[in-house]
């Protein structure tokens, strides 16, 4: 039976301590969605993607995934890749020998270095434009660069849920544009499920087909970015007041800051 709902979150609470991060979040994600999670630092964003593959259990509630009630780590560390905020490695390998290691859990025996390998990271390399940075060793790379070489180690992985946070954090805007493209691309030709944590609304407006947002460690809004992005949403969430309209090019709603003086809001026209 085909699984169309590959992610299931029931009435979802976490605590660390004694202080709620999560409370009753509930939620679903098709299979072969773009889902963005959205909200202010300190909601709870993080949490979930470490609740959602298994490196945290809820106090509260029950999380099916591929269908099932149980999982086991191996298989989750088989069909979901994850892309932390970041990485802060300093064992010295390289960016080829870092994406490699995506290769482990699909590769037979002990070696994960077949000549299949090897050409699924050279092709990951070339598609993330890193092959400059192929023989550098990871430590010495930029925040961005890292970024990149993170991506590209869950892709090598050929998961079938990709989970981000913040992958654009530390990309200029060609490469955040870049990043963007190859995630729209790995959903539309490999049907690969994404979800990604971001605090760039307009990135998120343009690339997700759905998104949820979150205040204070619970659910305020879900569904299409027309639903979702409206000044009165993201007044309540974020606590401003924004210019919404659209995209010309493509239609999606288009957040713009509005500069608030001592006499109140002040949206000029050129």
């Amino acid at each position: 039976m085909l699984e169309t709902k590959l992610i299931e979150l029931d009435n979802v609470s976490f605590k660390y301590g004694n202080g709620w991060v999560l409370r009753d979040v509930s939620f679903d994600v098709a299979k072969e969605e773009i889902v963005g999670i959205l909200g202010p630092n300190g909601c709870g964003k993080t949490t979930l993607l470490r609740i959602i593959y298994k490196a945290l259990k809820p106090q509260e509630g029950s999380i099916r995934l591929f269908g099932k009630d149980s999982i086991s780590r191996k298989e989750i560390s088989k069909r979901i890749g994850v892309v932390p905020q970041r990485d802060i490695s300093n064992i010295p390998f390289t960016v080829s020998e870092m994406i490699m290691m995506g290769r482990y859990q699909k590769s037979k025996g002990f070696s994960f270095d077949s000549k299949e390998d090897v050409q699924i990271i050279n092709s990951i390399i070339e598609q993330m434009d890193i092959s400059h940075l192929a023989k550098r060793y990871f430590a010495n790379l930029s925040g961005g660069e890292k970024q990149r070489v993170l991506i590209a180690r869950a892709l090598a992985q050929e998961p079938e849920i990709l989970l981000l946070d913040e992958p654009t954090s530390h990309l200029d805007l060609r490469h955040q544009q870049e990043c963007y493209s190859i995630l729209k691309g790995l959903n539309l030709q490999k049907k690969l499920t994404i979800i990604v944590v971001s605090h760039d609304l307009n990135l998120a407006s343009e690339y997700c087909r759905s998104l949820i947002l979150f205040k204070e460690g619970s659910l305020y809004m879900q569904g299409e970015p027309s639903e979702v992005l409206t000044n009165k949403n993201i007044r309540g969430v974020f606590g401003i007041d924004v210019l919404v309209d659209k995209n010309p090019c493509s239609l999606r709603p288009r957040i713009t800051l509005i500069e608030k003086n001592s006499e109140g809001l002040n949206c000029k026209k050129a």
